[in-house]
């Protein structure tokens, strides 16, 4: 049974939660498992990541991928930017150097109102759709480990 991880930055705890609503519903569909922990905010999110996969001792293998859930709503100064750009960066950067399935599930928005669609499992629900894209990597990594 494949099992993941959940990192979700708590900077706006409703829109976290909601996510990890999603990412959990589809795991739980798919057959799988989770375990969840959770940071302050989305730039802790590539450390968490780093750390979580070095922690079991053999590269990582405890989990068969990681599903980021988090919101960076655009505010007054460049900080968006950087926090959204330099986040999204690391965590693939992360991802493709060591092979490891990532699922991106961080909102980057506008304001409130657009995170609270995307983060509704009855509306846009992109924590699904990230648990989704971990699942489908996951597969995929096994279908060629299997030609290999």
């Amino acid at each position: 049974m494949a099992h993941y991880l959940i990192i979700d930055a708590r900077f706006y705890p409703e829109i976290a939660d909601e996510l990890c609503a999603g990412a959990i519903a589809e795991i739980e569909s798919a057959g799988a498992s989770h375990e969840r922990i959770s940071v302050p905010g989305v730039l802790e999110m590539p450390t968490a990541l780093a750390i979580s996969y070095d922690a079991d001792g053999e590269n990582g293998k405890k989990y068969d991928g990681f599903i980021m859930l988090g919101c960076v709503i655009r505010g007054e100064t460049s900080h968006y930017d950087i926090v959204a750009i330099e986040s999204a960066r690391a965590i693939m950067d992360f991802s493709v150097a060591n092979r490891v399935p990532v699922g991106n599930g961080i909102l980057t928005v506008e304001n409130r109102r657009q995170a609270e669609v995307r983060a509704a499992v009855d509306e846009k629900n992109k924590g699904r759709d990230a648990a989704r894209a971990v699942i489908a990597l996951g597969a995929l990594k096994q279908q060629m480990a299997s030609k290999a």
